[in-house]
């Protein structure tokens, strides 16, 4: 399935079979991977996909169903302690002390780690000027914008230099220039040498990572480099209304049995033929009804790349 750490490194991270039960339901549905030092890995997918379960059972806060996980030579199932010594999490939600300050936080958060004395003031000071919190030390954290309490949550996260770090939605909430810098960040602590493993539902993050992992009801449905999974989608099956249509040819479009979507996006009408259609043959077929505008073949994004492969899962199954 790709997901493999990159090949001439050994993975910091092996995960094998991974699975979680939630009395009936099935959060995670036997999930592998591999993740490498430098790496940023992704694990894609809609709310609800199992992304945060599967991020728990890799940092030791909740015991998988089945399944192993190895963290830096370290089972983390038998010995999920001694591998948080080792890891970095920052969940979902802002879970640091709003009453205190950013100071005093990430003070508390070393000494948690077991940090003191020179040692813990010199983390300390490196990650207030690494994530630009120095201007907010002496803030309360409850009362920083939403982007800084993330950064927030990745300072304490890396406070202990720790080989493999976890981040769930770090970007969720959060406006597209923090957003930018967020990713920086994580660039930053990966040229040093952390391995990193992303959750987000904002597809077009996927560009940002080394390889990733897109995830629907608890399974890895693809994974792999960015362009890989990009190249999974046929030429020329996703098309853009060039022009201005009238206000039925989203309805004319749709209609139409080699059609699988019309969606709007950036002011453009965007449409994804069906698995099999033949493009040439759709494109001439669908033309008339969209006179004078014209659809032209668009380079698929990852919105586009999910939806054929969900498309697809679904014509096999049939």
């Amino acid at each position: 399935m790709g997901l493999e750490a990159r090949s001439g490194t050994a993975p910091l991270l092996v995960a094998r079979g991974l699975v979680r039960r939630f009395g009936s339901f099935t959060a995670v549905a036997g999930v592998d991977l591999e993740l490498a030092a430098g790496e940023v890995f992704g694990l894609l997918g809609a709310n609800g996909a199992g992304k945060t379960t599967t991020i728990r059972m890799l940092c030791g806060t909740l015991a998988p169903t089945a399944g192993s996980i190895v963290l830096d030579g370290i089972d983390v199932v038998r010995r999920p302690r001694a591998a948080r010594a080792r890891l970095g999490y920052a969940a979902q939600r802002f879970s640091l002390y709003g009453d205190l300050t950013v100071g005093e936080n990430l003070g508390l958060y070393a000494g948690l780690y077991g940090l003191r004395g020179a040692a813990r003031r010199a983390r300390v000071r490196w990650a207030l000027e690494a994530l630009g919190l120095a201007p907010w030390a002496g803030t309360p954290a409850a009362r920083l914008p939403p982007g800084h309490r993330r950064r927030l949550a990745l300072a304490a996260a890396v406070l202990h230099r720790p080989r493999v770090l976890f981040l769930d939605e770090p970007t969720s909430g959060v406006d597209p220039l923090a957003r930018q810098r967020l990713w920086e960040l994580l660039y930053r602590l990966a040229g040093e040498g952390a391995a990193i493993l992303v959750t987000t539902h904002h597809m077009e993050e996927a560009l940002f990572c080394d390889r990733l992992a897109l995830m629907h009801e608890g399974r890895v449905i693809a994974a792999g480099a960015p362009d890989d999974l990009r190249a999974r989608v046929p030429a020329g099956t996703v098309l853009e209304l060039e022009g201005a249509g009238d206000g039925g040819v989203r309805a004319r479009l749709a209609a139409r049995p080699e059609v699988a979507e019309v969606v709007p996006r950036a002011g453009r009408l965007r449409v994804r033929l069906r698995p099999g259609a033949d493009p040439a043959a759709a494109r001439a077929a669908l033309a008339p009804l969209v006179a004078p505008a014209r659809l032209v073949p668009a380079e698929p994004d990852f919105e586009d790349v999910f939806v054929a492969l969900l498309a697809a899962r679904g014509e096999a199954a049939a």
